[in-house]
């Protein structure tokens, strides 16, 4: 949008959620084009911390990125009093009261398509209005939303494929350009007396620090580019590393996107060129770029999903319950189940907040298949662990897995947690790291201990039942229960 002649307010209030850089901003650069004045805040939004674990990556990253934000503002404005308001408080009341406070006749924010995000907006519009206020949101988390890619009869696609190569023909130059956010950073404002205060501490906010220091996960701005400055010298290898989860093959952007720390427009622009150039990788990362688009189209069109099946003949499936389930359930959780690539997965997001792809979809496997507990119990794990939790992403992932969703893999297909793991770390590298009581194994014997001959075990260290357990189940027989569960949907499922 090119800029206005003449800024539509004199002063507007930007504010920042799940985007935080200057740099390639959407709301921001639409706030600096239409006011003489423009404002920046951020608010830890009490509607969603108080329900988090005390000690929590997440909200360490945001502050990090936010202190990184602030300096940066702060030298685009090129005033010692410029940069972010941080506030700590429930963002429904916390925009119209700080509007109001700076005599701002706009509030400028990004798209947020989550649910409980959309009633959050909806009430922020309705107070801003009673005061005379206006709202305006921005597509900015993605690169086509909502009903931007639709079928001929004017539907949302249900399939990636057909989708992928709609948006592949409606994607263009002007999509995919940035905006020049710093052509116009003079409209930034000084923040008033009483505003400067520098960005709140971990135990301001009533967290605790976290290990994410010591996790080679770098924060904001600057650490976006660094990784994606890292993978664009390996992004050629995509295609063909990125399922190893103990190969560098991934591009670790995911918690960047998540939070808007590196610009969408900016990777799919890269992945676009590359691709044109004949780049196989480039190519594959942008399908997955495609991907993330097409959850959140999905999440937007189909709201249910939150909570309830995509396909709803899939919500009439019994799972396990009671003690027994809650048992095995905690066993997934906390990589007990005796399948090593399983438990070494868990292991990483417990560790970390990260997953590899591939061991995703093998555990999102394992617990509905194999243990038949309910989809959303692992959704709802993963939501609380995962640095990268985005409710699009993670639910239409589980749903994949669970086979209820949009374009899911069908129900009969069920990982065998064995041969995935012979075939993505076939040398045992990533399970050695994250169970080294296996470590003294042999690559054969790695990926099922319980197969293992009694002397190589003893050999290795390993006593089965006490320094590893046993498999909590065994996957034939739990392929063979999973069919049986399936069929009250067979006649829809195929």
């Amino acid at each position: 949008m090119p800029p206005s002649s003449e800024p539509s307010y004199p002063r507007g209030l930007v504010w920042f959620r799940r985007d935080l850089r200057a740099h390639d901003q959407a709301a921001l650069y639409h706030a600096l084009t239409r006011c003489e004045q423009v404002f920046c805040a951020f608010v830890f939004d009490k509607d969603i911390l108080d329900a988090l674990p005390r000690a929590d990556r997440r909200v360490e990253f945001i502050r990090e990125s936010l202190v990184e934000l602030d300096e940066t503002l702060r030298a685009l404005s090129g005033q010692e009093r410029g940069g972010l308001i941080v506030w700590h408080a429930v963002a429904s009341d916390a925009i119209p009261a700080l509007a109001s406070a700076l005599d701002v006749q706009a509030v400028f924010a990004n798209h947020d398509d989550e649910p409980q995000a959309l009633d959050r907006d909806r009430l922020v519009r309705t107070r801003l209005a009673a005061a005379g206020k206006a709202f305006h949101t921005f597509k900015d988390h993605t690169l086509l939303e909502r009903s931007e890619v639709l079928t001929q009869t004017g539907n949302p696609y249900s399939v990636f494929t057909p989708y992928k190569n709609a948006w592949l023909k409606k994607i263009d130059a002007f999509q995919l350009q940035s905006y020049p956010v710093e052509r116009h950073a003079h409209h930034l404002a000084a923040r008033p007396e009483g505003y400067c205060q520098p960005v709140p501490t971990l135990q301001d906010l009533g967290f605790e620090p976290t290990a994410l220091s010591q996790l080679r996960l770098p924060t904001g701005a600057r650490g976006a580019q660094q990784l994606f400055d890292d993978f664009l010298g390996r992004v050629e290898r995509y295609e063909d590393t990125r399922n190893f989860p103990a190969v560098k093959g991934p591009s670790y952007l995911s918690v960047h996107l998540r939070f808007g720390t590196i610009s969408p427009r900016l990777l799919a622009r890269t992945a676009h060129r590359l691709m044109q150039e004949g780049n196989p990788g480039a190519t594959t990362w942008l399908s997955e770029l495609i991907w993330r688009d097409f959850y959140f189209q999905i999440l937007h069109h189909h709201p249910h999903v939150v909570g309830q099946s995509f396909k709803p003949a899939y919500d009439a499936i019994a799972w396990e319950t009671g003690p027994e389930a809650d048992a095995l359930f905690a066993a997934w959780c906390e990589g007990r189940t005796g399948y090593p690539l399983v438990d070494a997965a868990m292991a990483q997001i417990n560790q970390t907040g990260y997953m590899h792809n591939r061991l995703r979809m093998v555990v999102a496997s394992f617990l509905v298949k194999d243990l038949g507990i309910d989809w959303r119990r692992g959704e709802a794990y993963f939501a609380t662990h995962l640095n990268d939790f985005d409710l699009a992403a993670n639910n239409g992932g589980w749903q994949w897995a669970s086979s209820s969703g949009c374009d899911a893999q069908p129900y009969f297909r069920i990982f065998n947690p064995v041969s995935q793991s012979e075939k993505f770390d076939p040398e045992g590298k990533f399970i050695r790291r994250y169970l080294p009581q296996l470590a003294g194994l042999s690559a054969k014997a790695l990926h099922a201990p319980w197969l293992a001959r009694p002397l190589e075990l003893q050999e290795a260290g390993v006593r089965l039942g006490d320094t590893y357990p046993l498999p909590v189940v065994e996957h034939d027989a739990a392929r063979h229960r999973t069919l049986e569960r399936y069929a009250v949907v067979k006649a829809t499922a195929a």
